[in-house]
């Protein structure tokens, strides 16, 4: 289709979609290829580009004094067709045309609108790009073509793979899809998109591809059953196709064979508004499909031109009037004469040329949804406005060498990109067009949605946008609430290869699997993960554990012998009762002094055993509680120095006993002066001394501390006090142990002195209790862990100090408080005497 003017812009759109090659006989001239399958959106997207020349003919401020024309090509969908016809636009090399009468020739073709297949556009551009002759496509989207050493002079307004590729993986992230099919078309649209998705899949590690498989071209049945099998076989729910619509048609034949159903699909914009798709047979598989799709735009006065088309209108050769009666035909399914043989015999209707395109009902009135059209319109405007800058550029001030300007005689093919690169219009509907550094136009796409509306009929409704911000980069818009979605749910289906790893487990990826593929282990002990997806776990602070769902770190129990457990409360209470027994033992003996019974057993260091004991008892009570620096290094000390006083007075008195019975002897008056009160007294001092240095000793060198003890329990802090020094801990027991022995042995030389010195045998009674529990202390506090080596150690301080109380002090407060007749000097004399 060809129209007059004094620059020509060239036009690649697809009228046909099939094409027939003759035979080459290499005998004669071979004959051009034929097409049919009209395709009436191509031919809607032809007129579009004649109307928008129109417009701007008849525009008195955009190139005014200056008519455009045009010379439009069907490629056929065949790239060695649109090739050709590029090369015809650029070279001239086609038939002649006669233009006007007074002139022969043609004028010079300065840019081409198209192509709208990415393989086309490479190649054509690839050679353009040698002359800069400017291009600029409508529909290609390969993010291949922003490579401008390669394709120098190439732009277009509908924007790149890269950015629709982008949008896809923000509508994946926003579902939370991680486990996607991916299938394209056997070209370099769906190469390039697949390569671009890969990458960016992987830079974003939120989403993994389950497969990857290639549309074929033909309708292959055999490959397209085994790529249907590889969906049905899959875990992914969530079909991505970057493919054009007959690979669909053909792929959806096999998906209805086989009744695949419960996908969700995510088309590319090749195909998100497809109608030829859009059927009632479909939409159960194909219901709820979200798609990129063209910005879609507003051309007023657009319906009004295309429904003025008449194949009466004289074209300006007789392949552009073959094409508007190839319309007419289409549409009004009649024949222009002569009719095919048998047509009219058969039924079939003769067009006249004057039928109405109005009574019918054809998609190729319907501009409510104008978006390649919009593009071509966008293309035509920006190739007009870049000429108008270079038609207006004043001499010397030009952008050129030394300030000269272009002019439409001496203009250079580069010249033109020069000013089509800062183009900057806005157009009727209100977008703004303007291309990058790449030729790229500013990204923004519509989201499609397909439904079933109220009525029954099928229809696409826009959901959201998702466009380029120069400060918040790619901005995704969604409606959740308006999506349809084909499930009996209505809601987004899940996707995932494996489930999310919640808190407290961390992710282990699958061998030979995708990222996306994992399984998920709890932590170990002591090791939280309070994130979900985490490929490890972190251990807890030293003070910390982790809690029973192992997501966050809490404070380890603690444990040791407190006043409010139990045993404690019993210990405490046995201490207190020990203290209390000592100190009213202590009075009565005090109110008692004078009696024999008191006198007669060395009241002096029978009271001193009695403090030393009650200090016993008390000491215990440093064992109870959180052990501190001062408790752990006073809770040995105390009961040493009080043991060794206790044991001290034993062996005193015991040592006087055996002197006064001596003394008894003719000859033994002697042994006493060596145990008289300040003997007594000073060896008491002396032997309780030692002690005392030792531990001095001790707590000078090694000090007993407290310390947090972990080893038991992992997710437990057992406080206790260690020792510092077993070697200081070892003696200050020995020095206790050997008292206690010397004490036994000497009392049990003295148990048969008469009775009436019989506390001989209470003494080795009480002894033997004594050095019995001590013995068995020591094993059990070596192998009771934490609160419970004090517990043993406590229960051996009280157990020692009842029995020697009881043994010492019983037998005397049951003469003095039950049996006062036996507290007399007489009673107790005349015992013996009887005895004796």
């Amino acid at each position: 289709m060809d129209k007059a003017g004094d620059v020509i812009l060239g036009g690649l759109f697809t009228i046909n979609f099939f094409s027939v090659f003759p035979e080459l006989s290499f005998t004669s001239e071979p004959q051009h290829p034929t097409c049919h399958g009209f395709d009436v959106v191509g031919f809607r997207q032809a007129q579009t580009m004649a109307f928008a020349i129109d417009e701007i003919n008849r525009n008195s401020k955009l190139l005014p004094n200056m008519t455009l024309g045009y010379s439009l090509y069907d490629n056929c969908v065949k790239l060695g067709i649109g090739f050709r016809a590029a090369m015809a636009l650029i070279s001239g090399q086609e038939e002649q045309i006669l233009m006007e009468e007074s002139c022969e020739g043609r004028a010079p073709v300065l840019g081409i609108v198209g192509d709208s297949s990415s393989t086309r556009s490479i190649a054509i551009s690839t050679v353009l790009g040698l002359y800069r002759v400017p291009m600029v496509s409508y529909f290609a989207t390969c993010s291949c073509l922003s490579d401008r050493k390669t394709f120098p002079s190439f732009f277009r307004t509908i924007p790149s793979d890269a950015f629709q590729v982008n949008a896809m993986i923000q509508i994946l992230k926003h579902f939370g899809w991680t486990w996607v099919g991916l299938l394209i078309s056997d070209d370099d649209y769906g190469l390039h998109a697949a390569r671009s998705f890969q990458s960016d899949l992987s830079l974003s590690g939120k989403s993994c591809l389950a497969y990857l498989e290639v549309l074929p071209w033909s309708n292959e049945a055999a490959e397209l059953r085994r790529i249907v099998d590889v969906m049905k076989k899959s875990t992914a729910h969530v079909v991505i196709v970057f493919a054009h619509e007959s690979h669909m048609i053909n792929l959806m034949e096999e998906v209805v064979r086989q009744n695949l159903t419960g996908l969700q699909w995510l088309a590319s914009e090749a195909w998100s508004t497809a109608s030829m798709l859009q059927t009632s047979d479909l939409m159960p598989y194909l219901g709820g499909t979200l798609g990129i799709a063209i910005r879609r735009g507003e051309i007023p006065g657009l319906r009004d031109y295309l429904s003025e088309i008449n194949p009466n209108i004289q074209h300006n050769n007789s392949y552009g009037n073959s094409i508007v009666n190839q319309f007419w035909e289409f549409t009004f399914q009649c024949r222009f004469a002569p009719p095919p043989v048998g047509w009219v015999e058969n039924g079939g209707k003769l067009c006249t040329g004057k039928e109405d395109l109005r009574t019918v009902e054809t998609e190729f009135l319907d501009i409510s949804n104008l978006r390649p059209e919009y593009n071509v319109y966008k293309a035509v405007y920006a190739l007009a406005y870049a000429l108008h800058g270079l038609l207006h550029c004043k001499p010397g001030s030009g952008p050129f060498k030394e300030g000269s300007c272009a002019t439409l005689e001496t203009l250079q093919p580069w010249q033109l990109v020069y000013y089509l690169e800062r183009v900057n219009f806005t157009t009727s509907f209100g977008d703004q067009v303007s291309f990058d550094e790449n030729g790229d136009a500013l990204p923004i796409y519509d989201i499609m949605n397909w439904l079933w509306l109220p009525d029954g009929v099928i229809g696409v409704q826009n959901v959201g946008e998702v466009k380029m911000s120069a400060f918040n980069g790619e901005q995704l818009t969604l409606d959740v609430d308006k999506i349809f979605w084909n499930f009996v749910s209505n809601k987004p289906p899940r996707s995932v290869c494996s489930e999310v790893c919640p808190p407290g487990t961390r992710m282990v990826r699958k061998k030979g699997e995708p990222e996306c593929c994992f399984d998920c282990f709890p932590c170990a002990e002591g090791k939280v993960n309070n994130k979900t997806n985490s490929l490890e776990c972190f251990s807890c602070p030293e003070d910390f554990w982790s809690s029973p769902q192992r997501d966050l770190c809490v404070p380890k129990k603690t444990e040791f012998l407190s006043y409010q457990e139990p045993l404690g409360i019993c210990l405490t209470a046995a201490s207190l009762l020990g203290t209390f027994t000592c100190a009213v033992v202590l009075g009565i003996f005090i109110y008692h002094r004078r009696t024999p019974i008191v006198r007669a057993n060395n009241s002096e260091l029978s009271f001193q055993l009695l403090l030393s004991l009650k200090l016993c008892f008390l000491c215990s009570l440093l064992f109870i509680g959180r052990p501190r620096l001062w408790t752990c290094q006073l809770r040995h000390a105390a009961f040493g120095i009080s043991f060794v006083l206790c044991v001290s007075c034993i062996l005193v008195k015991t040592m006087v006993v055996l002197a006064v019975f001596k003394a008894s002897k003719p000859g033994g008056g002697a042994s006493l002066k060596w145990f008289g009160v300040s003997q007594q007294r000073g060896t008491v001092l002396v032997l309780t001394s030692v002690q005392a240095a030792i531990c001095t000793a001790w707590l000078v060198t090694y000090s007993p501390a407290p310390y947090k003890n972990t080893h038991y329990h992992n997710d437990k802090i057992v406080y206790e006090c260690v020792v510092g020094s077993t070697v200081g801990f070892s003696v200050l027991l020995g020095y206790i142990g050997l008292l206690a022995i010397v004490s036994f042995l000497i009392a049990f030389l003295a148990r048969n002195l008469p009775d009436n010195f019989n506390e001989a045998k209470l003494i080795t009674f009480s002894m033997l209790i004594f050095c019995a529990v001590w013995v068995a202390f020591i094993p059990a506090y070596i192998s009771s862990p934490g609160k419970h080596a004090d517990a043993v150690e406590v229960f051996a301080i009280l157990a020692s100090s009842f029995a020697l109380l009881v043994a010492l002090f019983g037998p005397k407060c049951y003469i003095i408080l039950l049996r006062p007749e036996r507290n007399t000097k007489k009673a107790i004399m005349g015992r013996s005497t009887t005895e004796r």
